[in-house]
């Protein structure tokens, strides 16, 4: 097979060996899905319409969710097309483009996680000067940043997708394109693609799950130094949604990471399952876990509901 066969499309793949009930697997996708856009879509709205929630705290929790959708946008469309209608051949430059948002928004998640930690860590730290530090120029400046470093730091390893040379087999093992899954495909030297990413990934996720953990250290020894117990609680408690979203993300990164890294002999099922908890758990707990614990969101939810009743 020769590098002529660069411009043949790529193949995605779906659950090996389950080809026949893919119908009835794409089922609970489509549920799944439709939750996913449901909640936080209802969740932007909620942010945008009440007054009430226009605090920083509840923009950044706007930017997850929408980090969120556009990681559910990006996905879905091959997902349901390979599972429902069995169309597995994608463009190479529509895959490319699909790898890229993929990465980014999943630094972009990071990203925002760490942000809405620095909140929290503020809010608690120093609260008679909460609004004068996180005024909406600098959650604007903190939420391009975040934004910019997602966006920016993926270019380097997919730009080179674009003009490899792909030889050899064009099927990729997920219903999604991937970098690290397009790489090997590749015909040429990818010493470049194999080592940023590794970087990448201290600098991003292990970096921001540090300083996360650290933030909730110096936020614990304040809560301890508070002397009314009900006080104590209070301030524990605006903290619980960030940690719950925190560790449903950074768990799933791990899981997703010890798969690829040790569970080389694990079958391929365990592999794709495992990606998929990593690409829909997080989007599809965020506006369960805020909506359960966050006073506002539920006045804001139940106000939306009995508008809607008296209309």
């Amino acid at each position: 097979m020769g590098s002529n066969n660069t411009a043949a499309p790529f193949l995605l793949t779906g659950f090996l060996g389950s080809e026949s009930i893919h119908p009835w697997i794409s089922i609970p996708f489509f549920f799944i899905y439709l939750s996913i856009l449901s909640g936080n879509g209802i969740l932007l709205f909620l942010i945008w319409n009440d007054h009430s929630l226009h605090e920083p705290m509840y923009y950044f929790l706007a930017v997850l969710a929408s980090t969120d959708l556009g990681m559910t946008l990006t996905t879905m469309p091959t997902v349901l097309g390979v599972l429902l209608l069995n169309q597995r051949e994608i463009a190479p430059a529509a895959c490319f483009t699909q790898s890229y948002f993929i990465h980014t928004l999943a630094i972009v998640e990071s990203g925002i996680l760490l942000a809405m930690a620095y909140d929290r860590f503020i809010a608690i730290r120093s609260p008679l000067r909460y609004h004068s530090i996180l005024t909406n120029s600098r959650v604007m400046k903190i939420g391009l940043g975040v934004l910019l470093r997602g966006f920016v730091s993926i270019v380097p390893p997919i730009l080179p997708l674009y003009w490899f040379p792909y030889c050899r087999s064009h099927v990729l093992s997920h219903a999604f394109c991937l970098h690290q899954d397009v790489m090997k495909l590749a015909c040429a030297d990818i010493t470049f693609n194999r080592l940023y990413p590794v970087v990448l990934v201290a600098l991003t996720f292990f970096l921001d799950a540090l300083i996360i953990l650290f933030s909730y250290i110096l936020i614990l020894k304040t809560v301890v130094g508070i002397a009314s117990r009900e006080e104590r609680a209070k301030a524990l408690n605006t903290c619980v949604s960030h940690i719950s979203c925190v560790l449903v993300f950074y768990i799933t990164v791990i899981g997703l990471t010890f798969i690829h890294r040790f569970g080389k002999h694990a079958p391929h099922v365990v592999h794709i399952t495992m990606s998929y908890v990593y690409f829909l758990f997080p989007p599809f707990m965020n506006p369960i876990i805020y909506s359960i614990k966050t006073k506002q969101i539920q006045r804001s939810i139940i106000c939306l509901f009995s508008e809607h009743g008296r209309a």
